[in-house]
């Protein structure tokens, strides 16, 4: 596997990780302490992070390589 498919698997993973933690600590009644607040906007930070990272490596992927330099015009 390249390591830019491995990149993408590991942050969708990290993304569904983080979304999941925040829902479980809502979901158990945590998050109503300020530690578990904190804890799940952490969370949910963590996963925004992996986010914005995911688009940037989608959209790198999808743009069209430069055509290479030709030795002539380079020369002219």
């Amino acid at each position: 596997m390249s390591d830019r498919g491995f990149l993408f698997l590991f942050s969708l993973l990290m993304i569904f990780g983080g979304i999941a933690a925040a829902v479980w600590l809502v979901v158990s009644g945590q998050a109503a302490t300020v530690d578990g607040l904190f804890l799940a906007l952490t969370a949910l930070l963590f996963s925004l992070g992996f986010a914005l990272y995911l688009k940037f490596l989608i959209r790198s992927a999808n743009e069209k390589p430069a055509p290479p330099k030709s030795a002539t015009a380079s020369r002219a």
